[in-house]
């Protein structure tokens, strides 16, 4: 029998098969794109690249009355992309604003600042890969300006409701009578992820990809592949080791499908579970503490990381834990706690007695 290959190894061949089908419906021509980007760039860059590329052309071949003759899109040559101006991106921009595609004219699909700064710079670094190999005579995405974004404020749970949310997933209360009967069978499980998102800042995806083997207690860490393949160790404080703990021996009397036996954490049916079910559980629970606020997975890993900025003042640390490659990533994100000590500093300064 042969050994079970890693789940980060088998999301990585799912993702390479799906990439390679996406590839199919693009022109031959893009081929050589992606064959250039592929020592620089993660294989999900990559297929988000192909898909909006892929609605690039199907735009241009719908939209663009200059390129209707081309049928199917895959037909589209590079004579016909130096034929496309900065002013059919620019369309292209806008038409994302909200569209359905030709291929699914009953989805509706739309786009923000965020999504549509996304798509121009795949097809910035697309147009500028076959400028500067005298492909194209210019580098027409170049003359477009992104978007501009407005910033967010970051979404994250309060102390107060971290706790709130842990009571209800160990509690129930507040689900419906049907959500109930599945809680009696999930309620270790669900609390173990939760703590695990609260007590570590991990990712869905390294979540998910847990293994039974991944863990070591003498340590308190447990291995994650990171964004790019990287192992590292994420180490965890006593409330996760004893969540953990709790639910290893509920885990112990399931015997998972084959495939399957190393998963930390299973689903109903007795499969690894999927990103798909953890963001719902997420939103399940959060919805009952915070109803404003949209929490999701990430939204845990942001209130892990202003909970340890706002205990360490390290934003170093912060990057490192939380797999950042760039600090200014981290600090774009959790700088504006600062702005918060800074005005609290303002106000405690008194000149005059009252």
């Amino acid at each position: 029998m042969s050994e079970q290959k890693p789940f980060s190894a088998q999301q990585n061949q799912q993702n390479i098969l799906k990439l390679r089908a996406v590839l199919q419906e693009l022109p031959e021509f893009c081929r050589d794109f992606f064959r250039a980007i592929e020592p620089n760039t993660s294989i999900l860059t990559r297929i988000n690249y192909a898909y909006d590329l892929r609605l690039f052309f199907e735009f241009l071949t719908s939209q663009v009355e200059e390129f209707s003759h081309i049928t199917p899109f895959s037909r589209f040559t590079l004579e016909d992309l130096n034929r496309v101006k900065a002013v059919h991106i620019e369309m292209f921009l806008e038409y994302l604003t909200y569209y359905s595609r030709p291929s699914a004219p009953d989805v509706e699909h739309q786009n923000h600042e965020p999504g549509k700064a996304r798509k121009l710079s795949a097809l910035r670094s697309f147009f500028a890969y076959y400028f500067k190999n005298e492909k194209l005579d210019k580098n027409v995405a170049a003359l477009v300006d992104l978007p501009k974004i407005h910033e967010k404020p970051i979404i994250r749970l309060e102390p107060d409701e971290v706790a709130r949310l842990l009571d209800t997933v160990e509690t129930g209360e507040g689900l419906t009578e049907r959500q109930k009967r599945y809680h009696q069978y999930t309620r270790l499980r669900d609390i173990t992820i939760l703590t695990v998102f609260l007590g570590t800042g991990i990712r869905i995806s390294e979540c998910v990809g847990l293994n039974i083997s991944d863990l070591d207690f003498s340590v308190n860490g447990f291995r994650v592949t990171r964004k790019g393949g990287n192992q590292v160790i994420l180490y965890f404080g006593d409330e996760v080791r004893k969540a953990l703990l709790e639910y290893l021996e509920e885990r112990k009397k399931i015997e998972a499908l084959p495939g399957h036996e190393d998963a930390l954490f299973l689903s109903l049916q007795r499969r690894r579970i999927s990103n798909r079910a953890v963001q719902n559980l997420v939103k399940k629970y959060a919805k009952l503490v915070s109803p404003l606020k949209n929490i999701s997975p990430h939204k845990l890993r942001s209130t892990y990381g202003t909970t340890l900025y706002r205990e360490t003042g390290d934003i170093y640390l912060v990057a490192d834990v939380l797999g950042h490659k760039d600090v200014n990533t981290t600090r774009k994100h959790y700088a504006a706690i600062s702005d918060e000590k800074r005005r609290m500093a303002a106000r405690v300064i008194k000149l005059r007695e009252d």
